[in-house]
């Protein structure tokens, strides 16, 4: 038996001598000190022996375990140190190297404009108000006014949920919940996300942001209306703004009217943003029709108003020069930083 310890300790050895990786050095370690190892076999093979010669042999089998043990070791802590030289070599950092820009998120062009006009309408004494994005057919369409057969309330027209629940087409479905909550006199905007099912253009989205507005109160009048109007975008723009209103239609309102302001790109000579008339259309708006206070609750013999719904993004359009609605919903890095 001494010899076959003689020879394993022999071929440890050889085998020790070519040990190249952290690899090897465990296939090494578990091929001596395993619990199915060389060495462990050695241990049946004691009672062969004779009585007087067995204590010598476990003492030399510890030994030769011990040296494997400890060989092994220090063999594996220099692989390892030398692994990580090598991983530290490629990984180095060149400190002399210029740092990476940190580039800081801005507010993006559409929630600025957004900001910018409910700060005009607060200072002119306007509360804000918020609704839901997917609302009933009769907040969106029939307590505002709407006939049944009107064309926005097709389904062409118009995002549905289930045949009574739609994505808003406008924010003025918060009007009749602002009239049944609060009583007059009433002055509040209405700002969000609307969504119509169109189809996508330079000048037209599937969904875009609007600001509604709505004053209630005794003895307003249309003079009031005009007013209010012209006060905000004399403000907004920080200057006085040309203005001009045409009739118009909306189910909502009776009179209705549409508000022009002159092109703020060609200062109303005429160019390809406003279509060489000099003029931009900013916002439709009218006096609040009866039915629809009497749908929110308000006795239309007491109380009058208006309301107004603009398109927050043809506003930054008319401030930025841009000429695609698109852009502002493609999250081109490219355009965005140009704000």
């Amino acid at each position: 038996m001494n010899t076959l310890i003689s020879q394993l300790e022999k071929d440890f050895k050889s085998e020790l001598s070519h040990i190249q990786d952290i690899k090897d050095a465990e296939s090494l370690k578990i091929k001596y000190l395993g619990k199915k190892g060389l060495i462990s076999d050695l241990m049946p093979q004691l009672k062969n022996a004779a009585a007087e010669e067995r204590k010598s042999l476990g003492a030399l089998i510890n030994q030769f375990k011990t040296q494997v043990e400890e060989e092994v070791n220090v063999l594996y802590k220099a692989l390892l140190d030398l692994e990580l030289q090598k991983q530290l070599q490629s990984e180095r950092i060149d400190v002399h190297l210029p740092g990476r820009r940190k580039n800081f998120g801005k507010q993006h062009p559409i929630n600025a404009i957004l900001d910018e006009v409910i700060d005009t309408f607060r200072q002119l004494g306007f509360a804000v108000g918020y609704g839901p994005d997917v609302d009933s057919d009769y907040y969106n369409f029939e307590g505002l006014n709407y006939p049944k057969d009107h064309p926005a309330r097709d389904m062409q027209d118009t995002f549905y949920v289930d045949p009574k629940h739609l994505l808003r087409s406008h924010t003025t479905n918060v009007q009749l919940r602002i009239m049944e909550q609060a009583k007059p006199p009433i002055r509040v905007i209405a700002p969000g996300t609307v969504y119509r099912n169109e189809n996508i253009s330079a000048r037209s989205h599937v969904f875009f942001h609007q600001v509604d507005g709505l004053y209630i109160d005794k003895n307003v009048s249309f003079g009031d209306l005009i007013a209010t109007l012209k006060e905000f975008w004399n403000r907004l723009f920080k200057k006085q703004v040309a203005t001009r209103f045409r009739p118009s239609f909306f189910p909502f309102v009776e009179p209705g009217l549409e508000m022009d302001i002159a092109c703020t790109v060609c200062s109303g000579k005429g160019c390809r943003i406003c279509k060489h008339t000099g003029w931009l259309e900013v916002l439709g708006a009218g006096m609040v029709h009866p039915e629809v206070l009497r749908n929110g609750g308000i006795d239309p013999e007491v109380y009058s108003g208006f309301a107004w719904g603009m398109g927050i993004e043809r506003m930054a359009m008319l401030f930025y020069g841009v000429t695609d609605i698109r852009a502002f919903a493609e999250n081109d890095i490219r355009f965005l930083r140009q704000f």
